[in-house]
């Protein structure tokens, strides 16, 4: 979305989640997009270092407790970062996991149950398919993950993302052996609108 808004001469701030367990590859990526596109990408950081995690919460929470940790690393930045917009723009698309085939182009948010504040979230690509993504990064030599070329379908943490076979669900290589499915980015908030496209 971020190229054809390029393309479209549409500018806004652009922002993404850095945990402190992102693949060197993802980081890599980062750079190379905000080259490609001439748009500088912020880091959206959770409050605590992963040291200070540590002695909070013990070694290594996403093996005993991957909702919190995905809470502490992701939601509580990601709350903390919406509060300063009135929209987000997501990449969500309905063929990745039977828990986003749901989900609206337009959609609106309670933000704040206390503030009765809410967001707009768009979700542009809900409609698109995998293989259409793959046909417009190709066709506009966008730069992409090299893990994809290697097995991951969907690239998320190292500590919790798993090579999967072709015909797996696109969320499968994520927090194996435990019964999630979402990091709580998109599930934090309570939806009041949504308009079906």
């Amino acid at each position: 979305m971020m190229h054809l808004a390029k393309e479209a001469g549409l500018s806004f701030p652009v922002f993404t989640l850095d945990t402190g367990l992102l693949f060197p590859e993802t980081l890599d990526l980062w750079r190379r997009l905000e080259d490609f596109l001439s748009w500088k990408v912020e880091p959206v950081v959770p409050d605590l270092t992963l040291e200070q995690q540590e002695d909070a919460q013990g070694p290594a929470l996403w093996d005993r407790d991957p909702d919190l940790c995905c809470t502490i690393r992701k939601v509580l930045p990601l709350q903390s970062k919406l509060r300063d917009l009135d929209c987000w723009i997501t990449g969500l698309r309905r063929d990745q996991s039977d828990t986003r085939s749901r989900i609206g182009i337009v959609e609106l948010y309670t933000l704040d149950e206390n503030t009765g504040a809410d967001i707009v979230k768009l979700n542009p690509m809900a409609n698109w398919s995998r293989e259409s993504i793959w046909d417009y990064i190709r066709r506009h030599k966008i730069p992409h993950n090299p893990l994809h070329d290697q097995g991951y379908r969907s690239i998320g943490c190292q500590t919790c993302t798993r090579k999967t076979g072709p015909g797996a669900n696109e969320r499968a290589g994520r927090w194996t052996g435990f019964k999630k499915v979402e990091c709580g980015i998109h599930t934090f908030m309570s939806r009041k609108v949504d308009f079906q496209i």
